[in-house]
């Protein structure tokens, strides 16, 4: 009986030596990839605000980011909606749902003048007395707003922002698109973006509304330093909402947890997709930053959202040209910025026309390197669309490094209990509230 334990053990002890050896040689192989793995540590927002990149106009303090947590998810302040009917129905989170990756669930995202909600926002629609210029959806699939932070210059053009790759572009702040003349105040990229969205967004806040709705004390210890005459405003509101959005990094992810050292945090398949991204497919060139996005820009030769459904936008939507439609230079035409990778997975569709559903059929999209959109140049396309070779197992590996390598499970931990309302949120209109059950 003995010698039959000792079998079995040494039988347990032969399969597990076999199993952690294959994952070793993967965790060599990877960790001899990257190299220094703090190039990609992305920091904790819970043990320092400091250690995350933020405007020299608007530094990060718990009291902005709580304040901002708020205001985020609150439809009290949806008070310039084009019809009674979508006053106090929507909020940032509208278009930016935590449980879809801080994006819609659905190709284009709709504040005012959308109706419904579904489970991740996939449902919502136009509301039916609103005319289709009169909705408040943009014309490119909105981003993730995850790790936004290491985005010198938001948009999917990076018109906004002083620095960075707008160094030098001085001549067109505001030129093509109005909004981007804020630019010129130098006090943050997000900070002046959220400026000029809650203006877009038809979200107002004065000191009347914001006491009204409880906020006063919240803006009070957000901001001491600032004139009471100018606490309540557009610009605090901003300063708060953008001080939250900064603070959304996904550092529990498994690759995160791996750079870390916990090499049991990502599965065989995840590293193998890893070894992939980092190795043989140059992923990295593109995705370099620590969010694994960065601020150069591409032309992938992809659709444009009004070729998948989206309303209020079109073929001649100056959207379309990317960053060259902000530059107004030729050769910028149709380059878009690399986007960041975290939690993608959590919802499709991607690119910025949403031509693909899957993560899939994105990796399957680079791999066949074939264009989709001909109005797109060849002499345009970035270098990194051609055919990559990848077998079956690679495309499935490099995928699910992607989808559940890059997922950080615990987005709920940036989500409110309620609003200081009592509103329904994201959204609080009638049949969002039903969706949700929300009364």
């Amino acid at each position: 009986m003995r010698k039959i334990y000792l079998f079995a053990l040494f039988l347990v002890f032969a399969v597990y030596a076999c199993t952690h050896s294959g994952q070793s040689e993967l965790d060599k192989d990877l960790a001899r990839i990257i190299g220094d793995r703090s190039q990609y540590l992305l920091p904790d927002p819970t043990k320092s605000l400091s250690d995350i990149p933020q405007s020299s106009a608007n530094p990060l303090t718990p009291e902005k980011v709580a304040l901002g947590k708020l205001l985020f998810f609150e439809p009290a302040f949806a008070n310039e909606a084009k019809q009674d009917a979508g006053r106090y129905t929507y909020s940032c989170s509208s278009c930016h749902v935590p449980s879809a990756g801080f994006r819609p669930a659905r190709h284009q995202g709709i504040a005012d003048g959308g109706y419904g909600f579904g489970i991740q926002g996939e449902t919502r629609i136009k509301y039916p007395t609103y005319p289709n210029d009169s909705i408040d959806a943009q014309g490119a699939r909105p981003l993730s707003v995850l790790n936004v932070a290491f985005v010198t210059n938001s948009m999917w053009n990076g018109s906004f922002g002083s620095d960075g790759v707008n160094v030098g572009t001085e001549g067109v702040w505001g030129q093509f698109d109005p909004g981007t003349a804020i630019n010129h105040e130098r006090i943050g990229n997000l900070e002046g973006q959220n400026i000029e969205g809650l203006k877009v967004h038809r979200m107002l806040y004065t000191k009347e509304i914001v006491e009204a709705n409880g906020y006063k004390e919240l803006f009070d210890a957000a901001f001491p330093d600032v004139p009471l005459s100018e606490r309540y405003n557009r610009k605090t509101a901003s300063f708060a909402i953008s001080a939250y959005i900064r603070s959304l990094i996904t550092n529990e992810a498994p690759f995160q947890k791996w750079l870390n050292g916990n090499e049991d945090a990502m599965t065989a398949e995840q590293k193998r997709g890893a070894i992939l991204f980092f190795g043989k497919l140059n992923c990295q060139s593109c995705h370099s930053e620590p969010n694994l996005g960065s601020m150069q820009f591409a032309a992938l030769g992809v659709e444009d959202l009004f070729e998948n459904g989206g309303i209020k936008t079109s073929i001649n939507d100056r959207r379309n040209l990317g960053r060259g439609g902000f530059t107004g230079k030729e050769e910028d035409m149709f380059k878009f910025r690399v986007p960041q990778l975290y939690n993608l997975g959590d919802s499709g569709p991607y690119f910025h026309g949403a031509s693909k559903e899957t993560l899939e059929d994105v990796v399957r999209y680079f791999n066949n390197g074939v264009p989709e959109n001909p109005r797109v140049p060849q002499e345009q396309l970035t270098y990194f669309l051609r055919p990559l070779g990848m077998t079956e197992q690679e495309i499935k590996d490099v995928t699910a490094f992607l989808k559940d390598g890059l997922h950080d499970p615990n987005l709920q931990r940036y989500v409110p209990e309620r609003v200081i309302s009592g509103m329904c949120f994201p959204n609080n209109d009638p049949l969002s509230k039903s969706d949700m059950g929300c009364n």
